[in-house]
Parts: structure tokens; sequence; C-alpha cells
């Protein structure tokens, strides 16, 4: 199985290599698998076995992948369609309402007309960082070393096009870590963007009580997606309001606590400490109210 396992891999980093120096000439699968000295039938189903997704739906994601670099330099939405290889714009609209939930002019907006203040604050938990809009809470990330430059700039990637303001937020923090200073349940409305996919898992997430922890294929299971495990930990990852929506709560079905994006003796703090303080109620964080905008409602 390991000698397989390995015959795989070697056919498949080559055709990346390929696919990733070509991609803009979106080449079909009979031009993929003859680089590989394969079959095309052959070609795909290692490819398939190997990266859990088919040779073109990883010739999509580097295009897409392009494609959005370009917007958010600013090119147009025609120069980004030929510059990655693509014959229409629509074509590249099909493609990003496919993986994006939005249009390329959607996706090219990324926020703008919209006002986010944002704050930093020493939690329970670490220095923090919070953004929200006048529909509510968009982000929350916990800081590494104390680097609040790139905290800060990590948001607003996210909001390229919106309009920012650093300000005092310690009433808002407190609303947010009330739940872990009272024990009790807290109320908040949540400005998100995402994918309807992204949107999915985390409403999911949000429905786990607090002390309790779920694997990333149960969680799979839970938004009917039980074979879309991969995906779904993608999504979790791209969690943009930390804590009240507590990707923390994930682990591997091996038990282990996994990969944390604000370190992993952070979530094994957060674990310990809810399974310790709400053991016995099990409060949930269903009744958390979530506001979904994507760009296209903005």
């Amino acid at each position: 199985m390991e000698n397989t396992a390995y015959r795989d891999y070697l056919v498949v980093e080559k055709a990346i290599r390929y696919i990733d120096h070509h991609y803009r000439e979106q080449p079909d699968l009979d031009r993929i698998a003859e680089q590989v000295h394969l079959s095309k039938y052959h070609f795909q189903r290692v490819f398939s076995r190997w990266a859990g997704i088919s040779p073109k739906k990883f010739l999509q994601y580097l295009t897409i992948s392009h494609a959005k670099r370009l917007l958010e330099a600013s090119r147009s939405i025609l120069d980004a369609t030929y510059d990655v290889g693509l014959s229409s714009q629509s074509r590249l609209y099909d493609l990003f309402v496919t993986f994006e939930a939005l249009s390329p002019g959607e996706f090219k907006e990324r926020g703008r007309g919209i006002r986010i203040t944002y704050g930093f604050y020493p939690s329970p938990f670490g220095l923090c960082l919070i953004g929200t809009t006048e529909r509510g809470l968009c982000w929350l990330s916990f800081l590494q070393a104390g680097d609040t430059e790139s905290a800060a700039e990590d948001m607003k990637s996210q909001w390229s096009g919106a309009e920012f303001a650093e300000q005092d937020l310690g009433s808002l923090a407190e609303e947010v870590f009330k739940p872990y200073a009272s024990g009790g349940e807290g109320r908040l409305d949540l400005h998100l963007r995402g994918t309807n996919f992204q949107v999915k898992v985390w409403e999911a997430l949000m429905r786990i009580p607090p002390g309790c922890t779920v694997t990333y294929g149960s969680l799979a299971a839970r938004v009917g997606s039980p074979s879309a495990g991969r995906a779904v930990g993608n999504a979790v990852g791209k969690n943009p309001v930390s804590l009240i929506i507590p990707c923390h709560r994930v682990i591997r079905e091996t038990g282990a606590y996994g990969n944390y994006r604000w370190g992993v003796t952070r979530k094994k703090l957060l674990i310990g400490w809810e399974a310790a303080h709400w053991a016995s109620t099990r409060a949930s964080t269903a009744s958390l109210p979530i506001r979904v905008v994507t760009d296209k409602a903005v």
C-alpha cells in the first residue's frame, strides 16, 4: 500500500508541477496525462486517488487563485479573464460563482462602502484583535507574539475594499468575552463574508456546546457532506470570528488536538477552560444570532 501511495505521489508531483507552470494555457486532461506518460483514464484515477480532487478541479483552483490576485491588484475583469487563459468572461464568472459564491465583480468590491472599526484587547486568552461594522462583529483573531501590525493586515486583506478606523472597543470586547467571565450566554450579531459552504460549516460550529469537541469527520456529517472532510477543514481554518465561531472545538479523528491558527497551546487552553467551567451546564451557543452578508448584499 505504501509503495502504491509513493508511486501515486511521484505521478501527481510531476503533474502538479506541469499544471502549475502551464495553467494559463488551460491544458486538457489528455495533455496533462501525456506529460506523465499515462492514459488519461489511468491518470485521472491516480490523481484523484492521491489528491482527493480531479486534475480539472486542481486546475480550476490555480486559475481562480491567480484571477483573484489580479482583481485584488486592480486589474479589470476582462484582463483577468485572458491572463488566466479563459476564453470569455462568462467562464470566469462561472468559476467564481462555483468556488466563491459571488461574481468576479462582487469579489473585486471586497467590502467597498463598509466602515470597520477595530481595536486590540487583552482578553483572558491573550491579546486579540476585534473588528466590527454597523451590522455586527466581523473579525476576532488572537495575536501571535504580540504582532499587532500583522494581525491588522490580515484582517484588512479580507476586507480590502472597506474603510478602517482604530478605536477603543473595550465595551464590545466585554460583551464578546462576557460568557467567559460569567459562565452565562451572550448574544452578538455577526457580520460575515464567506461562501455558502463556509457559512454552513460556521453555523454548524456554533451549535457545538462549550466544553464539547467534535471531529472533522463528524462536522462534515453535520453539514450533510460526510465525504468532504478536507473542504470542511478549509472552511474551519477560514473562520473570521474566532471563539464566537468555535473552531477550537474541532479535533482530529485520533483525538489529537490538531492545528489551530492561533497556536495549538491556545487551543488546548480554550478546550480545557470550557470543559472545566461549563462541564455541568453544557450551555449552548446556538442562540447566538448569525448575520451573513456577502459582497452582493452590501
